[in-house]
């Protein structure tokens, strides 16, 4: 699988992904600080990657957009820091593979996560 980190997303935890072997890029390693949501979307979409974010702007553009890709973890943690993120990220990306491979929104909790298939 393969990422792109949203502003929101700590660089602590692209460094995690790496380490276990995943290509993950953060928008500040390109520059993109400023990059609107649309354009994220369209970048992650055209690099085949999953985009990991906190920003729900990103579920509703998909939702009205109608398209199936790209997937989007969703973060909605009460502590956004990266042990939180890294610790509920694990779970997710052994029990929603095959989703985030079709297309879906993962919606992450303290404690469940939910997955809506796309298009929504």
């Amino acid at each position: 699988m393969k990422f792109l980190a949203d502003m929101g997303i700590s660089l602590r935890t692209v460094s995690w992904l790496r380490g276990d072997g995943y290509d993950v890029v953060h928008l500040r390693d390109e520059g993109l600080q400023r990059l609107p949501d649309n354009e994220i979307l369209i970048k992650a979409r055209t690099e085949g990657r999953i985009l990991l974010t906190i920003d729900l702007d990103f579920a509703q553009l998909l939702a009205v957009s109608g398209d199936s890709l790209p997937s989007v973890i969703l973060f909605r943690l009460g502590n956004d820091n990266y042990d939180a993120i890294n610790e509920r990220l694990t779970t997710v990306l052994s029990e929603c593979q095959k989703d985030l491979e079709v297309g879906a929104i993962v919606s992450v909790s303290n404690e469940t996560f939910r997955v809506r298939r796309l298009p929504i």
